[in-house]
C-alpha cells in the first residue's frame, strides 16, 4: 500500500488526486441504529489487531497474508485489487481469513465536495465503488474524508468547512453512498480532520446520528483531532471522551504519533510512534475494552524501517498497559 504521506506532498502540488466486523460472526452494518453511547465494557481484555502497510507484492494473495503474519501484524490495508475481479477478491478474503488477517480499511481518499460538479459525481461514485469492495473483502470500512470546499487542495483548510452547509453535505453524501450499496459487512466512515467536520467526538456523533445509517461507522485518528495546545497536552483526555462517545461505532483506526515542533506559532508534526506524547497506554487500553475488534493501523511513516520501529514500541507499549497484540492462529 502506498504511503499517504508521499501522496499528500504530491496531491498538494496537482491540487486534486487520491490520499495515497464487530467479529467475523457480526457485521457493523447489522448494528443497531445510533442510541445514547453505552459506558465502557469492563473486564477481561481482548488482544488488540494491529496493522501496517507490508512492503510485500500482492502477486500472491496467500503469500501476502503470510508475509504480514511473519511481521508480527494481524491486521492489514486492502490490497489494490478491482471490484470487478471476483476471483481475486475471494483470493484475498480468503487468505486473509486463513491467516486469521483483519482486512480494516479501502481508502478512497478524493473531495466529496469538490467545486467541479463533474468531478464531484466522479468522487461520489469512486467511494461508492470503495465501499462496495470493502463489502466483498470482508473489510471494516471504506473511509474518506468528509471533504473540503478549499479550491485549490482537495483536503485543504477553509472557513466553510465546519459549516452547518458542510455538515449537510456530508450527511448527504454518506446516505447516497450507504444506499447505493446496502453493505452487510463494511461500514462507510469519515475520517477525522482537524480543520473540517468531523473534529471533535461531538460532532462525529452528530453526523451518526443525523445520517441514521446502520451502515455508516466511525474511523478514529486521534491525531488528526489535535488542533489546540489544550488537545496536545491532555491528549489522554481526548481519547477518553473519544471512547466514550464513539466506542461502539468505531470500525478502524490510524496510529501514528505527534510532536510539537517549537516555533512563533503552533506547529504540530507527524512522527513515529513513541516519539510525541500520544497516550499510548490509555488508547490500547481503551480498544481492549471495545466488545467488538478494531484494527489500529499504523500509517505516514516515512520508510519500512520506521514502520516496523512504530509497530515494535506498540508492543513495548502494550506490555506496560497489560494488553496483548499477539493473536493464535
Amino acid at each position: 500500500m502506498s504511503d499517504r504521506r508521499n501522496f499528500l506532498k504530491t496531491s498538494a502540488a496537482l491540487a486534486t488526486g487520491l490520499f495515497a466486523a464487530a467479529n467475523t460472526k457480526a457485521s457493523f452494518a447489522a448494528m443497531p441504529s445510533p442510541d445514547p453511547p453505552s459506558p465502557p465494557v469492563s473486564g477481561a481484555k481482548k488482544p488488540v489487531r494491529i496493522g501496517a502497510p507490508t512492503f510485500f507484492s500482492e502477486d500472491d494473495p496467500v503469500a501476502w497474508a503470510k508475509n504480514a503474519r511473519e511481521q508480527r501484524y494481524r491486521a492489514v490495508y486492502a490490497p489494490n485489487v478491482s471490484l470487478h475481479d471476483a476471483d481475486r477478491i475471494k483470493a484475498f478474503r480468503e487468505a486473509a481469513e486463513q491467516h486469521d488477517l483483519m482486512i480494516a480499511e479501502v481508502g478512497r481518499w478524493v473531495n466529496l465536495m469538490d467545486a467541479d460538479p463533474e468531478k464531484r459525481k466522479a468522487n461520489l461514485n469512486l467511494v461508492t465503488e470503495g465501499l462496495a469492495l470493502a463489502d466483498e473483502l470482508n473489510a471494516k470500512c471504506c473511509v474518506d474524508i468528509a471533504g473540503s470546499f478549499d479550491t485549490e487542495s482537495w483536503f485543504g483548510p477553509h472557513p466553510k468547512n465546519v459549516s452547518d452547509e458542510f455538515f449537510d453535505l456530508a450527511v448527504e453524501n454518506a446516505r447516497k453512498i450507504i444506499d447505493a450499496v446496502s453493505p452487510k459487512r463494511a461500514v462507510f466512515a469519515y475520517e477525522m480532520v482537524g480543520w473540517a467536520i468531523p473534529d471533535t467526538p461531538e460532532s462525529y456523533l452528530r453526523l451518526i446520528r443525523a445520517i441514521d445509517r446502520k451502515g455508516f461507522g466511525v474511523h478514529l485518528d486521534v491525531c488528526n483531532m489535535i488542533n489546540s495546545p489544550d488537545k496536545f497536552w491532555n491528549n489522554t483526555r481526548l481519547i477518553n471522551e473519544t471512547f466514550d462517545l464513539l466506542g461502539q461505532w468505531i470500525a478502524s483506526a490510524h496510529a501514528k504519533d505527534l510532536r510539537w515542533q517549537r516555533e512563533m506559532n503552533i506547529h504540530f508534526v507527524e512522527c513515529a510512534i513513541g516519539e510525541g506524547v500520544l497516550d499510548y497506554v490509555t488508547w490500547l487500553n481503551r480498544m481492549a475494552d471495545l466488545p467488538h475488534d478494531v484494527p489500529l493501523m499504523i500509517e505516514h511513516m516515512k520508510d519500512h524501517a520506521e514502520y516496523l520501529k512504530s509497530r515494535d514500541h506498540l508492543f513495548q507499549v502494550a506490555s506496560e498497559a497489560k494488553v496483548t497484540l499477539e493473536w493464535v492462529g
